[in-house]
């Protein structure tokens, strides 16, 4: 069996959801670990105030809640087109909660005590597809990027560009830290970019800030 890479969660945001406060700390403390940032909250309307305000890329939710139910808060998400990959947990085994996960469709359902490396791992299988699926379209990116353009050597830069994008598709450079990381001369570059800029594929939004127009791309 081929070890799972738990680094990959490295770059994903978890909400967890638990009113148990030492249940809480402990496991965010060991979440921590893996996750870029962990958001550990004890009722419902904290966690929702967290999904409107942070990127949440899972969540991990009690389901019997002090005063409150976590199937109910994951339907809510759900009836608000928020639709997040999520985990409920449970220190009990009664069917109709199981039947009501299986109807929201939720990812993993976990009994508590809870076994961490089964957590670990079924987290790791509802990220891994996330991952797959962003290089895939950013292989896709750069294919259709590139058939934009005529000049075989600013293939890499295409390659540079697409690959430092943050999540909102910009890229926060200039032509001389381009020009350190790739052997191109300066006004091969800026014909490059105008070329870029011309089919509004890279759109210049301020000083060494530049726009990744994506959706340009499915008519190029």
């Amino acid at each position: 069996m081929i070890a799972k890479n738990l680094n990959i969660l490295n770059n994903f945001n978890i909400l967890y959801l638990e009113d148990d406060k030492s249940l809480l700390i402990h496991t965010k403390d060991i979440l921590d670990d893996f996750f870029k940032n962990v958001f550990a909250v004890q009722n419902c309307k904290d966690a929702m105030t967290i999904i409107e305000n942070e990127k949440i890329d899972v969540i991990i939710s009690d389901i019997l809640l002090e005063n409150e139910n976590g199937i109910d808060f994951l339907r809510l998400l759900k009836s608000n087109d928020i639709l997040i990959p999520s985990i409920l947990t449970t220190a009990h085994t009664d069917t109709k909660y199981l039947l009501d996960a299986i109807k929201l469709k939720v990812e993993n359902y976990i009994i508590k005590p809870i076994n961490i490396k089964e957590l670990l791992d079924s987290l790791y299988d509802i990220l891994l597809p996330i991952i797959q699926d962003k290089e895939i379209k950013k292989s896709s990116n750069i294919i259709k990027t590139i058939s934009a353009i005529t000049n075989s050597k600013q293939v890499e830069v295409i390659k540079y560009i697409i690959s430092n994008l943050d999540e909102k598709n910009e890229l926060l450079s200039s032509y001389s830290e381009i020009m350190s990381n790739i052997p191109i001369s300066k006004p091969t570059l800026i014909k490059l970019f105008r070329q870029l800029a011309s089919q509004k594929i890279l759109l210049k939004i301020s000083h060494k800030k530049y726009k990744f127009n994506e959706k340009v791309l499915n008519i190029v």
